[in-house]
C-alpha cells in the first residue's frame, strides 16, 4: 500500500468574489420544502482532526476502494490527506490536487444556473416546466421547482440503466443520448411520487434542468456553467466536456467494483457520461469544489434571496435535507454543512463547507458500486467539522448512504 500524506499550507486566492449580476428513495415524505429554517447554528470545531480522517480513508481502501484522499480548506489553511494508489496501471499514489468525475454534485451548478436566470427575471421557480418548454412534460402541474428539490416524481431511468452495474456501465460507456431520449426513458415508467408530495431522489430531474438551460439561454449546458461558474469563479481545474470521454490533465482514474464477488475492478475512467449530462458530468478538483460550495454558501454566486430559496429543505431522512440542488447534513455534534455528493462510476465524492462557508472539505474513493466505502466517507465531514471520529454507536444507527445513480437499487 502506498503511504499515505498529510499537507498542510496558505490557501491562494482568497480573496473575496464578485457576487453575479446578471441517495435515497422516495419512501421518505415531506409535503412541502420547510419554509422554517431547520440550519443547525452551532460552530464547526476549532480544527478538523486530521487522525480521524485519515482513519476514516484507511477504512474506506480497507473495505475495497483503491485509493482515497480529502482536501479541507480552513479559513486559509489547507490540509491534504491521502492514501492508495490514484492509477493501478502505474501505481501512482492518490493525490488530493488531481482532477475526477464528481458525478451528482453536477446537479449544484445546473441549479446554480437556474438560479441565476431566476435572478435576471427570465425563470420563476413555482412556473409549469411546460411554460418554457411546451409539452415536454405529462403534468402541468409539475414546477421548476419540484425538479430542483426532487419533488416532482419523474422516475429515474438510471434504475434500470445501471440495474446491472458493469454491463449497464459497458452499453453506455461510449454512447451518446439527447436530453430527449433520457427523459423518454424516464416517461416510459409511471411517476414515482404525485408533483410536490414526496421527496423521490432522479437524475431525470436534472437532465430536465440542462433542457431549461438551454432553452432560456440559447447556449449549451457547457458555455452556461463556464461563463457562469467556472471562469468567475477562477475553477482551473473544472471541466464539462460532455461527450468527450477523457479527463484533461493529471486525474484519479476510477474503478467499478462488478457485481459479482471476486470479480476484478473495471477501470471506468474514460466514459461520456452521456447517460447523466447536467445531472452528473462535471469534472473537477477537490479545490475547486471547495471554493465553489464556499463561494456559494456566502452569497458570492447568487442573490441573498436565491440562496434563501435553495436552503429551503425538503426531509430525506433523520439526518438530511434537500434544497433545490444543494444537500444539508446534520452531523452527530449538532453541526449542519451544506454541498452535495457525487457518484459517478469509479468515483465516489462528498463535497461539504460549513454554515458560514469558512470551512470546507472534498473527499473522494475512486470507486463504486461498493456500500461499505460509501457508508465509511460521511466519517471524513464529522473529522473535519466536528473534530472528533464519530462513535460507533452513532454510525449504527446512521441512515445508510444510497448511491444518485441507480438509486433504488441497493448495492452490498
Amino acid at each position: 500500500m502506498v503511504s499515505g500524506m498529510v499537507g498542510k499550507g496558505t490557501a491562494l486566492g482568497a480573496a473575496l468574489l464578485a457576487p453575479l449580476v446578471a441517495l435515497v428513495p422516495a419512501q421518505t415524505v415531506s409535503a412541502a420544502p420547510s419554509t422554517a429554517s431547520t440550519t443547525v447554528t452551532r460552530a464547526a470545531s476549532a480544527t478538523p482532526d486530521l487522525t480521524a480522517l485519515r482513519e476514516a480513508l484507511r477504512s474506506a481502501l480497507a473495505l475495497g476502494a483503491p485509493g482515497a484522499m480529502a482536501r479541507v480548506d480552513d479559513n486559509g489553511t489547507v490540509h491534504k490527506v491521502t492514501e492508495g494508489i490514484g492509477d493501478r496501471g502505474t501505481g501512482r499514489a492518490m493525490s488530493a490536487d488531481d482532477r475526477f468525475r464528481v458525478g451528482s454534485v453536477s446537479k449544484s451548478f445546473t441549479s446554480v444556473v437556474l438560479l441565476q436566470l431566476v435572478d435576471e427575471g427570465k425563470l420563476d421557480l413555482d412556473a409549469p416546466v411546460n411554460t418554457y418548454l411546451p409539452g415536454l412534460l405529462p403534468d402541468d402541474r409539475i414546477t421548476v421547482r419540484h425538479l430542483l428539490s426532487h419533488r416532482s416524481g419523474l422516475y429515474d431511468y438510471t434504475n434500470d440503466m445501471f440495474a446491472a452495474t458493469v454491463p449497464g456501465f459497458e452499453a453506455v460507456r461510449n454512447r451518446v443520448f439527447s436530453n430527449q431520449e433520457l427523459l423518454d426513458l424516464s416517461l416510459a415508467k409511471p411517476r414515482t411520487v404525485q408533483p410536490g408530495a414526496a421527496y423521490s431522489y432522479s437524475n431525470t430531474n436534472f437532465v430536465v434542468g440542462g433542457m431549461l438551460i438551454e432553452k432560456l439561454t440559447g447556449r449549451s449546458v457547457a458555455t452556461n456553467f463556464k461563463k457562469r461558474i467556472i471562469k468567475p469563479l477562477k475553477l482551473s481545474s473544472t471541466f464539462y466536456v460532455h461527450p468527450r470521454t477523457t479527463i484533461p490533465g493529471r486525474h484519479i482514474k476510477g474503478y467499478l467494483r462488478p457485481d459479482e464477488a471476486g470479480a476484478p475492478l473495471v477501470d471506468s475512467t474514460e466514459q461520456t457520461v452521456s447517460w447523466g449530462q447536467s445531472a452528473g458530468a462535471v469534472i473537477s478538483s477537490a479545490k475547486d469544489l471547495n471554493t465553489f460550495f464556499s463561494a456559494l454558501n456566502r452569497g458570492k454566486v447568487i442573490s441573498e434571496a436565491q440562496l434563501s430559496q435553495m436552503q429551503q429543505w425538503t426531509t430525506v431522512n433523520s439526518t438530511q435535507g434537500y434544497g433545490l440542488g444543494l444537500r444539508r447534513r446534520d452531523l452527530s455534534c449538532g453541526v449542519s454543512v451544506y454541498g452535495h455528493t457525487g457518484t459517478v462510476q469509479g468515483f465516489y465524492t462528498f463535497s461539504f463547507t460549513s454554515a458560514d462557508g469558512k470551512r470546507s472539505v472534498t473527499s473522494v474513493a475512486n470507486t463504486s458500486n461498493n456500500g461499505s466505502v460509501l457508508n465509511t466517507l460521511p466519517r471524513t465531514l464529522e473529522a473535519v467539522f466536528c473534530g472528533a471520529p464519530v462513535a460507533k454507536s452513532a454510525r449504527s444507527t446512521a441512515p445508510a448512504e444510497r448511491e444518485d445513480i441507480a438509486p433504488d437499487v441497493v448495492r452490498d
